[in-house]
């Protein structure tokens, strides 16, 4: 007997994606001394005890290979100030770090100025999901500040701070 695959139109997953909210990330690693890097909102947090979390970049992306090769990565979650931030890396570019603030984490990871938070993770395990690569991490470095995060959801950047109480 014959199994029948069904899926959704990918028109109708668009839009139950854009229903989603979403937080703003970049995630990056160096290569060969080389800092990469790329905008990611598939980001989650597994664990706290121990922290873990996971991303997930797509095959094709130019920063892929890099991340599958790092022992670490960092993940930059974006503040409200950081529009400028996620233009240069939601695109692909050559030097995505000309004239971008940013120090390297005890691992060496870019960690981007102007953050909500940073976090430097070990990458443990990296498990092929059809298009993508989803990365589970071990935190083994994170720093927070008093700024909004971004949030996306419906094609638009919103401030995370602003967001109201549901009673």
């Amino acid at each position: 007997m014959a199994v029948t695959q069904i899926r959704p139109d990918l028109d109708v997953m668009k839009r139950v994606n854009r229903q989603f909210v979403t937080g703003v990330t970049v995630v990056t690693a160096m290569d060969d001394g080389i800092p990469r890097g790329l905008a990611v909102n598939a980001f989650a947090s597994i664990s706290l005890d121990p922290p873990t979390v996971m991303v997930a970049v797509q095959h094709t992306s130019s920063t892929h290979d890099c991340l599958f090769r790092a022992d670490h990565l960092a993940i930059n979650i974006l503040s409200t100030d950081q529009l400028d931030v996620v233009n240069r890396f939601a695109v692909k570019s050559d030097d995505k770090f000309a004239g971008l603030d940013w120090d390297a984490g005890p691992f060496g990871s870019p960690l981007v100025a102007r953050s909500a938070a940073v976090m430097e993770v070990e990458i443990r395990e990296r498990l092929q999901a059809s298009t993508h690569t989803v990365f589970m991490c071990r935190v083994v470095h994170a720093e927070v500040s008093n700024r909004h995060p971004m949030v996306y959801s419906a094609g638009k950047f919103f401030d995370g701070g602003t967001l109201t109480d549901l009673v």
